[in-house]
């Protein structure tokens, strides 16, 4: 029976919202924070701070990797309250953690895969690639073919995580702003989330190969039909051990904390059809921006009960 860890981060106006949170779940659907709901990991480098965190396994490792991105610093700095010059000149690298055990992790290192002509690398997320043995990275960015305007999703090949090939287009469309990207496979096709923008909703594509090109399943519109248009973006899902999917969208449609991940159930993703299923999950806060990992019980017990209070930050 598998477990699974929520990696997060938090809705704040403060630099310790945009750190690395973990929650823990035996079932996927009720979860529990670790550290009581402080942050188990810092970002000390870049923009000191991180958000839209992706993990995954490797060769018996396990890998964090986040935008670097600091809201709470930057807005008010470097940035100057606009949004068009984070889209341009924020996030050129993406910070990232690994650990052999999940509890002792490595500092924070920066990555950077783009150049010139890329603006801000947002939302990483990452899929193995079974028939070429590597594993694919993408996420969204501005870039200069369209003078930074709508953001498109890109994606790098890497086999260890250090070293990563020039990043090619996944995804993307003239005059639109698709960003937030998540891919699973189910029964070797393969699934991607977006948040695509006019009206800015979330979308759901699909292909024979990982990289492209998709097409859209329609059944998926139907069932977002049910929320309101431009308050989702974030999707991540997760396999459960019945066989049925769980995807969330993170809802930023309240102020503050009232923030956070809503979640959907199908019995497939090929289905399209996702309910939404509130009353079935339950949360100690509102996790923002995060992926899930399925964990063994022996991992989750180690780190249920490793002590995070050592964790050093900045305070």
């Amino acid at each position: 029976m598998q477990n699974y860890l929520f990696v997060h981060f938090k809705e704040k106006t403060s630099p310790d919202g945009e750190q690395v949170y973990f929650a823990l779940s035996k079932d996927g659907f009720n979860w529990e924070s670790l550290n009581n709901g402080e942050p188990v990991l810092w970002a000390y480098y870049g923009d000191k701070g991180v958000r839209d965190f992706t993990i995954t396994r490797c060769d018996g490792k396990f890998f964090i990797i986040a935008t670097d991105l600091s809201l709470s610093y930057g807005m008010r700095n470097q940035y100057k309250h606009s949004w068009k010059e984070i889209g341009e000149n924020g996030s050129k690298c993406f910070s990232v953690w690994e650990s052999e055990d999940l509890v002792n992790w490595s500092e924070q290192r920066l990555v950077k895969i783009g150049d010139e002509h890329f603006g801000c690398m947002w939302a990483p997320d990452v899929i193995f690639d079974k028939e070429k043995g590597d594993y694919i990275l993408h996420w969204s960015s501005s870039h200069d073919c369209n003078n930074f305007g709508g953001k498109g999703i890109y994606y790098s090949r890497t086999k260890d995580f250090e070293t990563f090939t020039y990043p090619e287009v996944l995804h993307r469309r003239e005059g639109r702003d698709i960003i937030d990207s998540a891919m699973y496979e189910e029964d070797g096709v393969y699934y991607l989330f977006v948040k695509d923008g006019h009206p800015t909703t979330i979308v759901l594509l699909k292909s024979q190969s990982p990289t492209g090109p998709w097409e859209r399943v329609e059944a998926f519109d139907e069932s977002m039909k049910a929320i309101e248009v431009g308050l989702y973006e974030a999707p991540t899902a997760v396999k459960m051990d019945d066989g049925r999917w769980a995807l969330f969208l993170d809802y930023y449609g309240r102020p503050g904390k009232e923030q956070g991940y809503i979640p959907f159930m199908s019995d497939s993703i090929a289905s399209g059809v996702f309910t939404r299923s509130d009353e079935s999950f339950s949360f100690p806060y509102g996790f923002k921006h995060g992926t899930i990992l399925a964990i063994t019980e022996e991992e989750y017990e180690r780190m249920k009960n490793h002590d995070w209070s050592n964790v050093p930050d900045r305070r």
